[in-house]
């Protein structure tokens, strides 16, 4: 069968002839084909949540959460089943995959929990006889892009707090995770949730761009890479009464000081790097590292990159499985070609791996291993400023103290995550005071975020934090309210209400 899109209630072909299947990227192998959006579906579905958005505003946030309290025992109990999944469309290990889902219903259970949280500020007013507090109010139609690399995690930070906050939603899924957006849109119509206030469009950038241009959407979330989600912000900057919030890639870096714990920097250091084969958003491209340790820090990182396990995705031995499609790879290879010519010295070309290395059966899969080496710090260098999400590593020796480690850390563009591992408060106090990030991590690796906690960068890393609390500021409008309890009218700031006429 060819999947459709889910539109008003409906399940639709839509208005196109083009379909596009979803691969398998360790294997090559097709997992379904699906019906590619056009910008007359984004249409109609812009159309059906903008039709819907007056009567679900008008339900209570309780009311609106109890559909999502369906979608979160839903995800719960196929825990098992939807994160092999995620591991066999994106290709991230099966730990990762179940995790996934796991960061979904949490996200769920949050946002769902949160109706019955306090909404709105009181605030004193000068004048005693006055009120004065803060409502928020939904916004109306919120466009929701998500990325590949968290497939069923991701789109929930957007939509469950998107909809329980009064919200209706447009969603285009990952064109390389279509399976996963099937799974989710069909937890939304087991829900019983009202026609329209959820409608799902699958297709490619085009679908996305069309979801920006609509008139009818009032806020765009959006999570995936720098260069499309700039093009989002300066398009809806462009229209005044449209809101973005986009969490972008990253060029992150960990310092590790003199007076760091080897064991820990080494743990850290790997994961941050490797882990989803290096294609997080918040990933470790750059290793800033103290003189005094770091060629025993060396050492100690490049024999473990040696050996990260490189294999099948869902089996358990794996750490690293394949990058999410050919067109990638070669991206990773061409940032590879790059580091060649500016290092110092390359410490491990995995790029290419042995057929050994490879599974069985595997052989047309997206295969790519670690890539370390060390560079001079120049802040010239290309492979010390560009994005390139996956498992790339530059190690960079540092001398002095963490001011210079945290002025190289600030060196590029981009200000999502960063790490500190050192057993010296000062330094990571200085670096929490003096990195330009979003997310930072001490004495951890750098990935990871819980869901009660913003998510989202600086400087061209983002202009929003389209997740947890900090969403509600996307998708809610704020009304400050003053009502008068007195029979006169008493102004603040010692204005005059008296009314003068030419009689006085």
């Amino acid at each position: 069968m060819t999947y459709q899109h889910y539109i008003d209630g409906e399940w639709v072909d839509g208005h196109g002839t083009e379909t596009f299947e979803s691969e398998n990227p360790a294997t090559g192998e097709s997992l379904g084909e699906f019906h590619r959006g056009t910008e007359a579906d984004v249409r109609e579905a812009t159309a059906a949540a903008d039709d819907a958005f007056e009567t679900w505003r008008d339900l209570s946030h309780i009311d609106r959460a109890e559909y999502l309290w369906d979608i979160y025992h839903e995800l719960k109990e196929r825990h098992e089943e939807l994160g092999e999944v995620v591991t066999k469309e994106c290709g991230k290990e099966i730990s990762e995959g179940k995790a996934d889902v796991t960061e979904a219903w949490h996200m769920v259970e949050w946002a769902a929990g949160d109706a019955r949280h306090p909404k709105g500020d009181v605030v004193p007013s000068e004048i005693p006889s006055k009120d004065a507090y803060m409502r928020r109010k939904p916004r109306g139609v919120v466009g929701c892009i998500t990325p590949w690399n968290f497939p069923v995690a991701i789109p929930f930070w957007h939509m469950a707090v998107s909809l329980v906050e009064g919200n209706t939603v447009v969603w285009k899924p990952a064109e390389q995770t279509p399976w996963c957006g099937q799974i989710v849109a069909e937890m939304f119509e087991e829900s019983g949730i009202p026609d329209g206030v959820f409608n799902m469009v699958q297709g490619y950038g085009d679908a996305g761009a069309a979801i920006v241009d609509d008139d009818r959407v009032d806020t765009v979330l959006f999570t995936g890479s720098a260069e499309v989600g700039h093009e989002i912000a300066s398009e809806v900057a462009s229209d005044p009464g449209k809101l973005a919030a986009c969490e972008m890639g990253g060029k992150n870096g960990i310092v590790i000081t003199e007076e760091a714990d080897l064991d820990i920097a080494v743990h850290s250091a790997v994961m941050s790097s490797f882990k989803t084969t290096g294609q997080r958003c918040v990933s470790s491209e750059r290793l800033i590292v103290h003189e005094d340790i770091y060629d025993e820090f060396k050492q100690r990182f490049v024999e473990v990159a040696e050996k990260v396990a490189v294999g099948d995705p869902l089996d358990d031995s794996t750490f690293m499985g394949p990058a999410i499609e050919a067109e990638h790879v070669e991206k990773i290879q061409q940032y590879n070609d790059l580091a060649r010519e500016e290092a110092t010295n390359v410490l491990v070309d995995r790029t290419e791996l042995d057929d050994e290395e490879i599974p069985e059966g595997h052989e047309d899969g997206h295969w790519v291993g670690p890539f370390v080496y060390e560079v001079d710090y120049d802040p010239s260098l290309r492979c010390l400023k560009e994005e390139v999400f996956g498992p790339h590593v530059a190690l960079v020796e540092y001398s002095g103290d963490i001011e210079h480690a945290v002025d190289i850390h600030n060196d590029t563009p981009y200000g999502l995550a960063g790490a500190v591992i050192s057993e010296d408060y000062r330094q990571i106090n200085y670096y929490r005071d003096h990195a330009e990030v979003g997310l930072a991590y001490g004495n951890l690796p750098c990935i990871g975020a819980e869901v009660q906690l913003p998510f989202g960068g600086v400087k061209k890393s983002g202009n929003g934090y389209p997740s947890a609390r900090e969403v509600i500021e996307a998708v809610t409008e704020r009304t400050a309210w003053t009502l008068n309890n007195s029979k006169e009218i008493e102004m603040a700031q010692g204005l005059s209400a008296d009314i003068k006429t030419e009689d006085d």
